[in-house]
This record gives structure tokens, sequence and C-alpha cells, in this order.
């Protein structure tokens, strides 16, 4: 079976920077399940993904904008360190943040006196992505699968809806 739309595909992978700096990998642990056509993964590996079967194995490399798309310096504010009130704040810290455009993911980048830097690029943003993939299963999603929009383990769906 191919992986297509409304498969269930159990992948392992290793992520690398273009630099070859490894940033994740399933390869010692549990291997990556999802559903295909379900947007879960990056624009760019789902796409290739597609058509594989069981014992592909591939390199490629994902531009950011079909990965996580390019930087965009706009999303990287100084805001007053009092709108933070008596929090302990640090560099790497994350919190959702009210925008103009909705709730947004937020990294602080930088502090001092007065100011916090925040950045709302996600991390991974700007990079060239190198993903080495080997398909190790692929079957049918069941229809709650579809309708809850991701895979289901032996005990069925380990969250409420």
């Amino acid at each position: 079976m191919n992986i297509a739309n409304n498969t269930i595909a159990t992948i392992h992978f290793t992520v690398c920077s273009s630099d070859g700096t490894q940033i994740d990998t399933s390869r010692n642990s549990e291997p990556m399940v999802y559903l295909q056509g379900s947007h879960f993964l990056i624009q760019g590996l789902e796409d290739e993904l597609e058509d594989k079967t069981v014992g592909d194995k591939f390199i490629i490399d994902i531009a950011p904008a079909l990965a996580y798309g390019e930087r965009q310096e706009e999303l990287v504010q100084s805001v007053p360190k009092t709108m933070f009130e008596d929090m302990d704040l640090n560099v790497g810290m994350t919190f959702r943040a009210s925008t103009d455009d909705g709730e947004q993911s937020v990294m602080i980048i930088d502090i001092n006196e007065e100011e916090v830097v925040v950045d709302g690029n996600h991390p991974l943003s700007g990079l060239t992505l190198n993903f080495d993939v080997e398909v190790l299963e692929v079957r049918e999603a069941t229809e709650e699968e579809i309708t809850h929009g991701h895979p289901h383990t032996d005990a069925g769906c380990e969250h409420s809806h």
C-alpha cells in the first residue's frame, strides 16, 4: 500500500539543519505515526511522503517555504518589561501572546533593564531542513481516525474531543 490521503504511515526520521546539526530524530525511540493529509507534518515532508511505500528510504532538503516559513523580522518586537509584572523572565521562555492576528507563540530572545525582546517566528523558520526518512508501515485509516484527524493506538483515542 502506498501513502496517500487518509492512510496512517509509520516512519523513522532524522532532521538536520543545512550545516548538519541534528535537530530531532526518532531513530533511537518510537517511530512517528501520522495521518497523511492531516497537515500534522510540514508541507514539504508530507508532499515527499505521498505515494511512498513500506521500505522506501529517502533524503530530502526542504526549503523554508515548505517547512516553517521564512523569518519575518516584523515578528521580533521590544515590549516594556512592565508588561510582565513580577514574572521571573529568562531568555528562551515561550508563552502565548495576544496579537492583532490572534493568539501567537512567542519566545523571549533578550532582556534588559526596561525591555523584553520577543520573537514570534517559529524557531526553525528561515532554515532549510534535511530529512532522512524510512517508511516502516502504511495502513488505511479508520473512519474514527479520519474524523478525529489523527492516528489512534490499539487502546483507541488517547484524549477527548
